[in-house]
């Protein structure tokens, strides 16, 4: 039954009609439109405008590596989006530093544009602000109008520290401290409101206290910016600049008024500033002792604070004592003793000295160190104005002899750094100190400063400090008469004077500056020496430590040059004059200066200023007359001349030769012995010490110098003895024989010329002794026959140093006769011995004619020139 109704109902389905037809689809194929459906397709041709494109636009102009001009990124710094801002800086930045001269065409426009965003609210949008004004604009226009750009800038700086939110406040005072850095004299121009925005700042207790790392960039545009007011402190630069002729020149001082009143408004602003400051550093007291490491932030703000402190002291003083009426007299004089005395007095000078209350580390300690130094300073600085309480001042002495001592510091390397960097700065207060303290800190003092002294190494900056405060107390002034023994002071002094020349020798040439300093202090001492006092004789008796430092011989005879020769003119000059400040010079000292005179590569400047240093102490009565000869005839016997060959005569070139500096030498030391007083008693002195070194054979050069010194002293009819006169003609006649065959004959007229010429200047000093002693000129003709005759026999050798060979002596002795001949003066005198002169010529032919000499043809021949040569002279003389 069930099967046949289901037949029957599929049956019945089957006859009816059907509505819809139902239409199977495969899949992935596409629907065909509907019959009736619209086409809405719309077909078109693309429009093509030339010259429309952005890029195109941008053509030939600076773009960032974004594309975007430089009018565009200032549009964008304008953004609503922070992200904006920031990026179109950046552009700024990228683009100024690929075309810097866009920022030289366009540098007013900018920085009016970018000051807006000074005050930005985004703290990424300033400090970016600031990295482009620091590392491109500033760098880049610092030579420009700076007072048209300080102009733009301040309006809105002074904007921004008034701005609501405390990070803007905070960010104006740095971007002030740049304007500063590039263009100093701006804080002289906004001074007043500066410092009033600053004292603002600084009276909100809890900033600096809950955000000390913001607030220690202000610190340090405040200090930079009282660093900028004329002060009397006296730092350790200005030690080392003051021997150099340099002097710290401060920024504000060209830009005040030169009347003390454009002083008024910014000594009440600094008046009311540091209360405030010293409130600072009070707050931070407590939160350091509590901690068991000093942060750095807390010590850069405490530090800073300190400088900041220092800076308005040292102004205020500095206007004390240049007579401001602003500083000293009237109402404003009464304010600063009873506020800023009693602030500091009361307030900041009792928390001295600031000690740590945990176990601390080695940093640590040295950061309160350098803290306790900066407190020390001040109170130094200010204490002649105040009356300290003993208390105080004990607490103080004590610290200052403490830190000299090192006690406070530890032994390590960085602590020893930290101590000889920062302990300086006491070091120029000690002189005053010494003045004031009692007995028995006076001499505590003095030991600690002696052990700093020595103890530091020489090239130091702590031992340049040492040295200038070293100089207050040695040289004499007004407020300190010239010290004995019996002066607390003298024991110490008498150190620091021996110290002196090691110290000099320590230096050596290698730290010139410091080697300076030295030198001038020994100048200075040798100026204000007492006559005949304790002191004046130890600073005598450092010659023999300096000795050393000019010049010194060793075991072998070798010279050991000191620092002296290597230093440069301006150290050795100082060095030249401190030598007339001794009462006496001894031999060891002329010695030791000698050698340096004496060495080739001394500049011919040095050597003279120190020929005319040495002579005007002679005249002083400083050296002795025997020992300033003494050191002339070295001089004179021992310079080297280059090249030996005295022809040909080459003086212009000082590489080639140095015989002209050493002509000049000679004209230098004849004409002091001419100013010597007595020419006989001069003479006497003079007489056997030449004739000692002449004998010795020196070089022409040197004995021609020593020939010109003797007869610069002697007289006509001559002042030799006989015996001089008798060793004096055996010299002269090798020397004139040798002069000769050293200087070559030549066909040339002109080098004819240059060589008489030259043989003159060497036979000079000769012709006006033979005419100031004719027994000489008759003796050396004598000697001058008996050396024909000799070959190389040792006899010969006493008197000739050149011409060995036979013919060669013999024709240069020839030529010596004709050369006199030549002269007028001499050719009367050689006249009055023809009888010598024939005796010559006889030798020579018989020597020629003779055939048991062993000579050649070509001896012969030359021996026959010169005795007919000779024959010319002998026809005509009477």
């Amino acid at each position: 039954m069930a099967r046949s109704k289901a037949a029957s109902s599929k049956k019945q389905q089957k006859q009816r009609g059907v509505d819809f037809k139902k239409i199977k689809r495969k899949l992935g194929r596409k629907l065909k439109p509907s019959k009736n459906a619209t086409n809405t397709e719309i077909k078109s041709k693309a429009i093509v405008l030339p010259e429309q494109s952005v890029a195109s636009e941008k053509a030939g102009l600076a773009v960032s590596k974004k594309g975007l001009t430089l009018k565009e990124l200032l549009q964008q710094t304008s953004h609503h989006n922070v992200k904006v801002r920031k990026d179109a800086l950046l552009g700024i930045k990228d683009l100024f530093q690929r075309y810097p001269a866009e920022l030289k065409l366009h540098r007013y426009v900018v920085i009016e544009k970018l000051r807006e965003r000074i005050s930005d609210d985004d703290k990424v949008v300033r400090e970016t602000l600031y990295q482009l004004l620091k590392s491109v604009i500033f760098p880049a226009c610092k030579e420009d109008n700076q007072g048209q750009f300080v102009s733009l800038m301040m309006a809105y700086i002074f904007n921004a520290m008034t701005h609501l939110a405390f990070d803007v406040r905070l960010m104006a005072f740095k971007f002030f401290d740049l304007v500063v850095q590039y263009y100093p004299p701006s804080f002289s121009l906004y001074a007043e409101k500066i410092l009033q925005n600053y004292e603002d700042i600084l009276r909100k207790n809890q900033c600096y206290l809950q955000d000390k790392g913001k607030l220690k960039s202000t610190f340090a545009g405040l200090v930079r910016c009282l660093s900028l007011l004329p002060c009397n402190k006296r730092n350790i630069e200005t030690c080392e600049k003051t021997f150099s002729g340099q002097g710290i020149l401060h920024a504000f001082e060209p830009d005040v008024p030169t009347e003390s009143a454009g002083f008024s408004p910014i000594i009440k602003k600094l008046k009311d500033l540091v209360p405030v400051l010293v409130n600072c550093f009070q707050e931070f007291i407590p939160l350091v002792h509590s901690m068991l490491l000093l942060d750095t932030q807390s010590f850069d703000c405490m530090h800073y604070i300190l400088q900041s402190i220092d800076h308005a002291v040292g102004f205020f003083i500095y206007g004390i004592r240049k007579g401001k009426p602003s500083l000293h007299g009237g109402p404003d004089g009464a304010i600063w003793d009873q506020t800023i005395s009693s602030v500091l007095l009361k307030r900041f000078f009792n928390m001295f000295p600031l000690n740590a209350t945990h176990n601390l580390s080695e940093k640590f300690d040295d950061r309160f160190f350098i803290l306790n130094i900066l407190i020390a300073e001040i109170f130094l600085q200010y204490s002649e104005w105040i009356y300290p309480p003993a208390v105080l001042l004990e607490k103080f002495l004590e610290f200052i002899e403490d830190a000299l001592l090192g006690k406070i510091c530890s032994d390590t390397r960085s602590s020893k750094a930290v101590w000889g960097k920062h302990v300086l700065s006491l070091l120029p207060f000690i002189p005053k100190l010494i003045r004031q303290v009692a007995s028995d800190w006076k001499f505590r003092l003095l030991q600690a400063f002696t052990m700093t002294f020595e103890d530091c190494s020489p090239e130091s900056s702590l031992k340049l400090a040492c040295l200038s405060a070293m100089e207050e107390m040695l040289v004499p002034t007004d407020e300190m008469v010239c010290p004995d023994a019996s002066y607390p002071l003298f024991e110490h002094q008498i150190i620091w004077i021996r110290a002196l020349p090691v110290l000099l020798i320590l230096l050596d040439d290698k730290h010139p500056s410091s080697t300076q300093v030295v030198l001038h202090l020994l100048l200075r001492l040798g100026q204000r020496a007492c006559m005949n006092s304790s002191f004046a004789r130890e600073y005598d008796n450092i010659q023999y430590s300096l000795s050393k430092f000019y010049s010194s011989c060793q075991e072998g005879g070798e010279i050991c040059y000191g620092p002296f020769v290597r230093l440069p003119r301006d150290s050795q000059e100082l060095s030249i004059c401190g030598l007339y400040y001794f009462s006496y010079l001894d031999q060891l000292s002329l010695k030791s200066i000698a050698s340096c005179c004496l060495r080739p590569e001394l500049e011919p400047f040095v050597l003279f200023r120190i020929i005319e240093v040495l002579h005007s102490s002679f005249n002083d009565g400083h050296i002795q007359i025997a020992d300033h000869m003494s050191f002339f005839v070295t001089l004179l016997s021992r310079f080297k001349v280059f090249p030996e060959n005295i022809y040909p005569a080459v003086e212009n070139d000082v590489k080639i030769s140095n015989r002209g500096t050493f002509k000049s030498l000679t004209n230098a030391v004849c004409s002091c012995l001419s100013q010597m007083g007595d020419d006989s008693l001069v003479f006497q002195i003079l007489e056997k010490v030449i004739l000692d070194q002449l004998l010795s054979q020196p070089p022409l050069d040197n004995a021609c110098a020593m020939l010109r010194m003797l007869v610069s002293q002697d007289s006509k009819p001559s002042r030799l003895s006989e015996q001089s006169i008798s060793a004096l003609s055996k010299y002269l006649s090798g020397y004139l024989i040798d002069v000769v065959h050293c200087i070559p004959e030549d066909d040339d007229d002109t080098t004819e010329s240059a060589r008489i010429q030259t043989c003159c200047y060497y036979f000079l000093p000769c012709f006006f002794l033979f005419d100031r002693s004719h027994k000489l000129v008759k003796l050396v003709l004598m000697v001058m026959g008996s050396l024909i005759t000799e070959s190389t026999a040792p006899l010969s050798q006493n008197y000739i140093q050149y011409a060995m060979d036979r013919s060669n002596r013999i024709n240069a002795m020839v030529s010596t006769l004709l050369l006199m001949h030549k002269d007028a003066k001499l050719q009367k005198i050689i006249s009055l011995f023809k009888v010598e002169t024939v005796h010559i010529l006889q030798i020579i032919h018989s020597l020629q004619s003779s055939e048991n000499a062993n000579m050649n043809i070509e001896e012969r021949h030359k021996i026959q020139c010169a005795c007919d040569r000779l024959k010319t002279i002998t026809g005509v003389m009477q």
